[in-house]
């Protein structure tokens, strides 16, 4: 599958964030990234971190050895998959304790080997004092009340508000926002977002700002016009107009204009061909409106998950709703399931109706009107509209690994298990055999070599990249995901170390510092030098985990065998340097080198006291 362009439209009241990720795809993704310089005769500013050794015989080897800001990538070597798989068992609990060889992988159906095995945990929240509730205060109010940790999770609250009504849209409100103040771990981050974009806030641990975004939460329909058809005569819903205006259904039209017949025409024979008339243009009425609506939830949909794709760690976009109908707008659900595994994030899905028995009679505050005759087949197409507009919530979950919930009333306990991260998950990597650049979708299938019944949870596939993609372009994208991600990997021997010094009450200076241990990494013999390119990416993340700024380097290494033997002893450090505000920062490193395209991604905290 090949998805088209989404809609550049941006998030109603956030021009903010909009500017955000221009900033992100300017400075973070662009080959011509430039690193803050600090000014000369510095003083030396105090260590939040042991300083690193600093590098041996570089000052007498100058061109052996040049760092500089990257202007191209290197060359990519390998195209690796990542399939983050759950496995659970009968009761619905996750699977720990499975190794490499208890899974296998097929691309398109054929089996692939495994190049990449790791196990993650959901990490264990640190203690919290004495007086103290999960997350920060509102910035009006100071500091932080706890001490700053890493976001592990990224939870969309996406709220149906244009097809859910006051009670139901009220209820899951409520179970959302004490969710948030009882069950939330100081590694999450939450926003609210809604169909209607009003009444929302970013990614946040404010509770009170969620809270307050939660409460002002109303159903918006965003057409003026019904798909409902109720009180209306002919009395057309949209699943009716579907079948009159899109497969036109010769039984769906002849009930419409009997209806039009009885109510507009005192059933007037003589005026057949003018019920037609009504009830044809009723039904494409109701149809636009339902269009539209259905429209608008994906075009939303899709926007938050471009949002979601600027943010680092686990990324889940939580849809309650009660589904809705998708007549003819197929390829637009595969769109977002398409740009959602691109980015990593899962859809979990809960249906907000909770146990509900289809609706076999009208709304008894409406008038009885139409054709009485026609009264069985109004019942059909409403059993058939409320058992279909659930199959937007399957499959929106099924394509991009998330849970789904429907079915009971116990929505609360729904919630925890929609939100929940998995104890135990399973990062698996794989190499696709001669993969061309042509954009096409690949299925991918996850299966265990056990017997047990146990459930495997997996993305469904992934794309090439597209035609016309350069190997560098692979990279800069390559690149970008492991910087948005929150897994840590040890392919090269480097380490993380941070400092900083103030320089007044609002400015500070923050160096990252990545130490190369040289004695480990491979190097090319070429012309009897020692060949190998790094390329080090810095980031640095504000509290809630999103994007502040970043640096990237390339480091060329041609380096004599003396020279080789001597940095072996004490290796190198690169040192990226940012103008930063007081507060606190996540910092993620990325290293890749040229010669085994080996990728090193560490972690790091850095509170910069005000």
């Amino acid at each position: 599958m090949n998805a088209r362009t989404a809609a550049q439209s941006q998030f109603s009241g956030s021009a903010r964030l909009a500017r955000l990720l221009s900033v992100f795809l300017f400075i973070a993704l662009a080959p011509a990234l430039r690193a803050q310089s600090e000014p000369a005769a510095t003083p030396q500013p105090p260590s939040l971190n042991p300083p690193a050794p600093q590098p041996s015989g570089v000052a007498e080897s100058s061109q052996e050895m040049n760092t500089r800001d990257s202007p191209t990538p290197f060359s990519v070597r390998v195209n690796l998959v990542p399939v983050r798989v759950v496995v659970r068992d009968a009761q619905g609990h996750t699977v720990p304790n499975l190794r490499e060889e208890d899974f296998k992988v097929f691309e398109d159906r054929k089996p692939q080997l495994i190049s990449h095995f790791s196990v993650e945990t959901a990490p264990t929240p640190p203690p919290q004092r004495d007086g103290e509730k999960g997350g920060a205060q509102s910035e009006a109010s100071g500091a932080p009340t706890v001490p700053l940790v890493r976001p592990v999770r990224f939870i969309a609250l996406l709220f149906d508000d244009v097809h859910l009504p006051f009670g139901e849209l009220a209820r899951i409100r409520n179970i959302a926002d004490q969710y948030i103040e009882s069950s939330a771990l100081p590694t999450d981050r939450f926003a609210v977002f809604t169909i209607s974009g009003l009444s929302q806030t970013d990614f946040t641990d404010d509770r009170a700002k969620l809270h307050e975004a939660l409460r002002n939460i109303q159903p918006r329909p965003v057409t003026a016009g019904s798909s409902t058809g109720v009180g209306e005569c002919p009395s057309v819903d949209y699943y009716q107009a579907d079948l009159i205006q899109n497969q036109h259904d010769v039984q769906a039209i002849a009930v419409a204009q009997n209806d039009a017949l009885v109510c507009q025409f005192n059933n007037d024979q003589r005026f057949l061909s003018a019920a037609l008339g009504v009830a044809q243009s009723t039904a494409q009425r109701v149809l636009s409106a339902g269009d539209m609506q259905t429209q608008y939830s994906f075009q939303r949909l899709r926007e938050i998950v471009r949002r979601m794709s600027v943010v680092t760690g686990q990324r889940i976009i939580v849809l309650l709703s009660p589904g809705f109908l998708t007549p003819n707008r197929e390829y637009e659900l595969s769109e977002v399931i398409d740009a959602a595994a691109r980015s990593n994030v899962v859809i979990s899905t809960l249906d907000a109706r909770g146990l509900y028995t289809v609706d076999a009679s009208p709304d008894i505050s409406a008038p009885a009107l139409g054709d009485p005759t026609m009264a069985g087949f109004h019942v059909s197409y409403r059993v058939q509209a409320q058992l279909r507009q659930s199959d937007v919530l399957f499959s929106l979950a099924d394509g991009t690994g998330g849970l789904r919930f429907a079915n009971s009333n116990d929505l609360a306990a729904g919630f925890r298990l929609v939100a929940a991260a998995p104890d135990v998950s399973y990062v698996i990597g794989f190499v696709p055999q001669n993969l061309k650049y042509d954009g096409r979708f690949h299925t991918v299938t996850v299966s265990l070599t056990s017997k047990e019944k146990y459930t495997v949870q997996a993305r469904s596939g992934f794309f090439a990249p597209k035609k016309g993609e350069t190997p560098a372009d692979a990279v800069k994208q390559e690149l970008e995901e492991a910087v948005l991600s929150q897994e840590e990997q040890h392919g090269l021997p480097v380490q993380l170390h941070t400092q900083y010094y103030k320089v007044d009450a609002m400015d500070a200076k923050l160096a990252v510092l990545t130490h190369v241990d040289v004695g480990r990494i491979r190097f090319d013999k070429v012309d009897g030098r020692n060949r190998n390119d790094l390329t080090v990416v810095a980031a640095l993340f504000d509290r809630n985990g999103n994007f502040v700024t970043a640096s990237e380097k390339i480091v060329e290494m041609r380096l004599r065998d003396a020279t080789l033997e001597r940095l072996s002893h004490t290796g190198f450090t690169v040192r990226s340097s940012f103008d930063v505000k007081p507060g606190g920062y996540l910092v993620r490193l990325v290293v890749r080198d040229s010669q085994a395209a080996q990728v090193s991604a560490e972690n790091g905290v850095v509170e910069i006291p005000y």
